[in-house]
């Protein structure tokens, strides 16, 4: 399966690394080869219409801090130009998540789909800012769109509430979205300050460089409208649900919530109305879960309340979701396949 590589960030080389980890598993038990044949950083591009060789790809980013000096062929080359130029099977776009205009993920992935090339994003912009449009134009062009990796990074949220809860109405959910916020409250519970609880939280490397994405709950607000479209089959986009972040959840809060046998968590919603905001949770639930840890409560019609927990995030659960939808699309190819 020929693959082109959006961004070579944390998630990326993970990937690659496990490409390499598992190849010969890869092979035998589900006959995908991947074979990637362009990667680009903010920096330059690395192309190889035969294929890259993965660890030079990984020893390059190290040394370099880009893939622009794998070789100097094509290496200045922009992502939007190589995905005119390069013939590949399937897009996996991992650059940072933008929830102003999206970009340059989104070019990235409308200039793919129009392509005919298949589609595995972990980046959230475009999905939070155009997630049914997004859906139409992959239907249109005849190609998969996967972004498992973009809720609960390898925890499969997504794939829980759509497959294991087939045949069921799902009525609402509510949940921890995001394991930074959900860290930063743990340890205000313990005494910490906001400011303190902050700062342990940076020098864990937890918060989003741009700290409002979790700070405001930009990141959780994301996450809900991705679950909202594909999991209640709704239609809407960033600026439909009412935000809230922690930055004004004080040590009285935290007490507050105590003395009621309670915790503090941001949770995003979907019931009456799609919300993020902060909200007391009985510490006997589910949900008052500590840490980085997300958890997520799909009530649906006849089963009752199940609940989902495990890793937000983090390198190498984001890139096994990856991993997954490219196993997927590369079943769904080979069943097309058999029925020619």
């Amino acid at each position: 399966m020929r693959i082109i590589l959006c961004g070579f960030g944390v998630v990326a080389q993970s990937l690659i690394k496990l490409f390499e980890s598992r190849e010969e598993e890869l092979y035998s038990k589900y006959g995908l080869k991947p074979r990637v044949l362009a990667v680009f950083d903010s920096k330059g591009s690395a192309i190889d219409q035969s294929g890259l060789e993965l660890d030079k790809l990984i020893q390059v980013k190290e040394k370099f801090g880009t893939v622009k000096n794998y070789s100097e062929k094509n290496n200045s080359m922009k992502g939007s130009e190589i995905l005119k130029n390069v013939e590949a099977d399937v897009l996996i776009e991992t650059t940072a998540s933008n929830y102003k205009d999206a970009e340059p993920g989104m070019t990235h992935i409308t200039t793919a789909m129009k392509k005919g090339m298949h589609v595995i994003s972990v980046n959230k912009g475009p999905l939070a800012l155009a997630f049914p449009s997004l859906m139409e134009l992959a239907t249109y062009n005849q190609v998969m769109f996967k972004f498992s990796g973009t809720v609960g990074g390898g925890t499969p949220i997504l794939d829980y509430a759509k497959n294991s809860l087939r045949g069921e109405k799902i009525t609402s959910f509510a949940g921890i979205l995001n394991g930074t916020t959900n860290y930063i409250l743990s340890n205000m519970a313990t005494g910490l300050s906001f400011d303190e609880a902050l700062k342990d939280a940076k020098g864990r490397g937890y918060v989003e460089a741009d700290e409002s994405l979790d700070l405001d709950g930009l990141d959780a607000a994301a996450k809900l409208v991705i679950l909202a479209n594909w999991i209640m089959g709704m239609k809407v986009t960033m600026p439909d649900i009412k935000c809230v972040g922690i930055r004004k959840v004080t040590i009285d809060d935290i007490k507050k919530a105590e003395k009621n046998n309670s915790v503090l968590k941001l949770i995003a919603s979907c019931d009456k109305e799609l919300m993020v905001s902060p909200k007391e949770v009985p510490k006997d639930d589910p949900l008052g879960v500590n840490g980085t840890l997300n958890a997520i409560a799909f009530t649906s019609e006849h089963s009752g309340t199940q609940t989902i927990i495990g890793k937000g995030a983090g390198g190498t659960e984001t890139a096994s979701s990856i991993l997954r939808d490219l196993l997927d699309i590369r079943q769904e190819i080979a069943k097309n396949w058999n029925q020619i």
